[in-house]
């Protein structure tokens, strides 16, 4: 079984470069760094991210990134295929000041439509039992009840990564084919419909450390000229597709009356109808 080497806590810094200096990049960064488990082996070191994004009805988490809030958080479920052994990852990614921080649980695909219907979490969701992600996945599922959130749009790209041996303190990025379209099922595809292109052709490089920025990519940065921006993938994405088509109920149902979830001791909204609209008739 692969072991999930995600940083907790770390920096992240973000550019947007072209081809030809993604290349270049690449050679430099190769000579200090390895390609990620999931990379190793496979052609350019790349494979596919797909992301659903989970966002309340008046697009809360979205609204906080575009604003620039300096405290906000996503909610997310990750995916890399559409094997049905595979774990997904319910993550929360939180932005606070300059750092991130990154709760991520590994939970069983087929608990995924349960959790969206409605249920409240169980250990038996986890693919793993392990005491961190168990709090990580109810607060992710705390947040969720908090916002009425629910699946807004499938996100997907190529991306190419290398990691430090050991812990995986430092790691490098490079996104290629970013891409969005709206989804409001809980249905996770490898596959999609009508997507549209986020950024237009060009890279997303992305450096990430835990501790201090390694002297070499710090050389890096000021040898190959780059300069650090905004790149956030659902943001950009949703403002490519338009609001309205991302914060749009597909059913027009109101949330129904609170219950208590006992394991969160929060209240309970329940959401399922909006799914099971989504899902239709035949996707029970």
């Amino acid at each position: 079984m692969k072991i999930d080497r995600a940083q907790r806590q770390r920096r992240e810094i973000k550019y947007i470069i072209d081809e030809n200096k993604a290349m270049a990049v690449r050679a430099f960064v190769q000579c200090y760094l390895l390609p990620d488990e999931n990379a190793e082996g496979k052609p350019n070191n790349s494979y596919e991210v797909h992301t659903l994004y989970l966002d309340s009805n008046h697009l809360r988490t979205f609204h906080a990134a575009n604003d620039g809030e300096r405290n906000r958080f996503k909610l997310r479920i990750r995916y890399y295929d559409d094997d049905p052994l595979s774990p997904v990852f319910f993550e929360i990614k939180r932005r606070l000041s300059e750092g991130i921080v990154k709760q991520r649980a590994r939970v069983k695909r087929d608990a995924v439509k349960a959790l969206l219907l409605g249920e409240p979490p169980r250990r038996e969701f986890l693919y793993a039992e392990s005491g961190q992600q168990w709090v990580d996945l109810l607060d992710f599922w705390q947040l969720v009840e908090k916002l009425e959130a629910a699946p807004r749009a499938h996100n997907a790209y190529l991306r190419e990564a290398y990691v430090s041996p050991g812990k995986g303190n430092v790691r490098v990025t490079i996104d290629r084919a970013v891409r969005i379209e709206p989804e409001f099922s809980g249905i996770l595809s490898a596959r999609m419909t009508n997507p549209v292109e986020v950024f237009g052709g060009v890279v997303i490089l992305e450096l990430k450390f835990t501790d201090r920025m390694p002297m070499w990519m710090i050389e890096m940065v000021r040898g190959f000229e780059l300069k650090s921006c905004g790149a956030a993938k659902y943001v950009r994405g949703v403002e490519i597709l338009g609001v309205h088509k991302v914060a749009r109920r597909m059913t027009g149902f109101e949330w129904g009356s609170a219950i208590t979830n006992t394991l969160t001791s929060a209240p309970w909204l329940d959401n399922s109808a909006a799914l099971r609209g989504a899902l239709g008739p035949n996707r029970q």
